[in-house]
């Protein structure tokens, strides 16, 4: 892609902090503005803490990690169990920590795609454990289930709204009513719905008009029963240059 492909595009960054630093610096290095908005924080458990759970849990033969803040909070609790990434950032934080990828979807990025999985086919009498935050979607583990597993939860994080100053929102304000906002990027249902809390009235009425980036379809159809009309635009991936392209495309559109 030529360089400043995003001049004057003003794109709200909504990942947590820890985990935008790569997206801001693409969007400003081909010339759009990133205005980081993150709206969800991620608060490690204590260690005492997910030493104690784990040891009250069975020995896993999979352990299924949904995120990258999985990995970087709970793989060095999975044992000897062979390793799911649920995804390909996913993956890659698992290899960047030392450990190989034994099961992963080759078409998809989700709990849908990852149960496609041959290796997640013939599971009866498996411990599966699935590495999370505190809360999260039941898919895997019901279906697992349904599939004659024994599935355990080892939760190493939790998710919080981050909290905004009155100033803060102010001047998100300013600039949404400023035409500063393009495209807002969302990752999850979770980000979307925390992104419709944490905004003011004011950014929630400019925001059924602004372009909306995301990888995730059920994103799609959040944001279409939330905000029926709102433009959206799916990524074909999670990955910087998947979003990077979308954006691209939308504004092109």
């Amino acid at each position: 892609m030529a360089d400043k492909e995003l001049a004057g595009i003003g794109v709200l960054v909504t990942r947590p902090k820890h985990q935008a630093t790569d997206f801001v610096s693409a969007i400003t290095q081909k010339g759009g503005v990133a205005i980081e908005l993150p709206v969800m924080e991620v608060i490690a458990h204590d260690t005492a803490k997910i030493e104690h759970d784990v040891a009250s849990l069975l020995e896993a033969d999979i352990a299924i990690f949904v995120s990258a803040n999985a990995v970087r909070l709970g793989l060095a609790h999975a044992g000897t169990a062979k390793i799911a990434a649920i995804g390909p950032a996913t993956a890659i934080a698992i290899r960047r920590h030392g450990r190989e990828v034994d099961i992963q979807s080759v078409d998809g990025f989700d709990s849908e795609h990852l149960l496609n999985a041959e290796e997640l086919q013939d599971v009866h009498g498996k411990v599966i454990r699935i590495v999370r935050g505190n809360v999260g979607r039941e898919l895997l583990a019901r279906t697992l289930r349904a599939r004659g597993a024994i599935v355990e939860y080892l939760a190493v994080y939790r998710r919080q709204i981050p909290e905004y100053s009155g100033e803060e929102l102010a001047k998100i304000t300013e600039q949404w009513q400023a035409g500063k906002v393009d495209v807002v990027t969302i990752m999850s249902v979770e980000s979307l719905q925390n992104l419709l809390k944490i905004l003011p009235r004011e950014c929630q009425e400019l925001l059924v008009n602004t372009s909306l980036v995301t990888p995730a379809q059920r994103v799609v159809q959040e944001a279409a029963a939330r905000l029926p009309g709102i433009p959206t635009t799916l990524a074909k991936g999670p990955q910087v240059n998947d979003i990077i392209d979308a954006i691209l495309a939308c504004r092109n559109t």
